[in-house]
């Protein structure tokens, strides 16, 4: 049963995407437009502060790259960063993931690290979810998409820590990175920027068209003047020349690269066990999930050919626990279900139910870059060619 609060979110986050109606609706939206302007009035002097270097810029001297966007959540970001990751580690980049680890949990005690300069043990490092080579986190401590990543990629380190000025310290000192990608770094204005690749989801471009927290924009479709590349996600092979244009307008300059989430497998959570996509041919399934934009998941799962029977959705970054996986699986099991499909950021989030009367797949999805290529390897290329990095003008004593 939900509390009375978990009540009040959901009703309030149907108001912000006009499912709600009636009077105490309109009284929110209005308590909520004028929120907005408030926070509009805070990102444009803390844009001014940080532009006018009143607020101090930290430079590392090496090579950052922001992933980031405009909305609040849905866009894909993971599975672009992952792509980063992967291409720029192949041609012999040391990267490291600079990301806070959204609802991650603390450490009861920070990780043993050793100095490799002085030899003694760092007294508050981030928390390292992989070096690149071993992978020292679990989901709880890393959070559920630093984990995914970390578990995705090879000679890639993943730290987690708000502070990614201090994260960014480590990956070059300690680890010996050439190149910072710093995840969901638009609005982390702290850590220079050498590229700024922004996303903007082709199904909700810009969310609901309001800022937070009357809607779901982080900031003005004005600021994607201030991106180097921009990626449109999920364009389910549509042509997008309208979307194209609109974002033309507001930065006339960067390069477009248009792309879509294509599903690659299904993986038993449990087993291990890979299927091919047609293994949803006409089967009778149930969606979990607990991400931003569910429909886009379940969507895709009727695209493959799955009947989708039944659909459960939680917030997202959601944590199940033991009773919402027996639950579920039960009411699955009661329903007949050939199988529960999930995301693959839910899935590490998963405890094994007691009872496995029904299996649990989760949807593997990469990015197809179907238009834009050559802006996608020119940019690869210009990350790669860079001289040898310079030392940074001053380090802090952070670690």
């Amino acid at each position: 049963m939900k509390t009375r609060t978990e009540e009040f979110a959901d009703w309030g986050t149907d108001v912000i995407f006009g499912k709600q109606l009636g009077f105490r609706a309109w009284v929110l939206c209005c308590i909520l437009r004028v929120v907005s302007w408030l926070f509009f009035l805070i990102i444009k002097t803390r844009l001014y502060l940080f532009s006018r270097r009143i607020k101090r810029v930290h430079y590392l001297g090496t090579f950052v790259v922001s992933v980031g966007n405009i909305t609040a959540g849905g866009t894909g970001k993971t599975p672009v960063v992952e792509l980063l990751a992967r291409s720029l580690a192949a041609r012999q980049r040391r990267c490291a993931i600079l990301t806070r680890g959204y609802k991650s949990a603390e450490l009861p005690a920070s990780q043993h690290w050793i100095d490799k300069n002085t030899g003694r043990a760092l007294t508050h490092p981030p928390k390292i979810a992989s070096d690149g080579v071993t992978r020292y986190l679990s989901p709880l401590y890393a959070g559920d998409e630093p984990f995914m990543l970390a578990r995705n990629l090879d000679k890639v380190s993943v730290l987690v820590d708000k502070d990614r000025v201090k994260s960014g310290i480590f990956a070059i000192e300690q680890l010996g990175c050439d190149t910072i990608i710093l995840d969901d770094g638009m609005q982390y204005l702290k850590l220079k920027h050498e590229i700024d690749i922004v996303l903007v989801d082709c199904g909700a471009p810009f969310g609901t068209g309001s800022l937070l927290p009357r809607g779901t924009m982080r900031e003005p479709r004005a600021s994607l003047k201030r991106a180097s590349y921009i990626i449109l996600t999920k364009s389910e092979g549509k042509p997008q020349d309208e979307l194209i244009a609109t974002v033309r307008k507001y930065n006339p300059f960067a390069d477009i690269i248009v792309t879509d989430h294509g599903p690659v497998h299904l993986e038993n959570i449990f087993t291990g066990d890979i299927q091919p996509l047609d293994f949803l041919e006409d089967k009778y399934i149930a969606c979990l999930s607990g991400i931003a934009r569910p429909e886009s998941f379940e969507n895709l799962c009727s695209k493959l050919g799955a009947h989708v029977e039944i659909r459960r959705r939680y917030p997202d970054h959601y944590w199940f626990d033991q009773a919402d996986m027996e639950s579920f699986v039960e009411r699955c099991a009661d329903r007949a279900m050939d199988l529960i499909v999930t995301t693959e950021k839910d899935a590490v989030r998963f405890l094994k139910p007691e009872e496995m009367d029904v299996p649990i797949y989760f949807l593997r999805i990469q990015i197809d870059i179907l238009q834009g290529q050559e802006h996608w390897d020119r940019m690869l290329e210009r990350i790669c060619h860079l001289s040898i990095k310079q030392p940074a003008q001053e380090w802090s004593e952070v670690l």
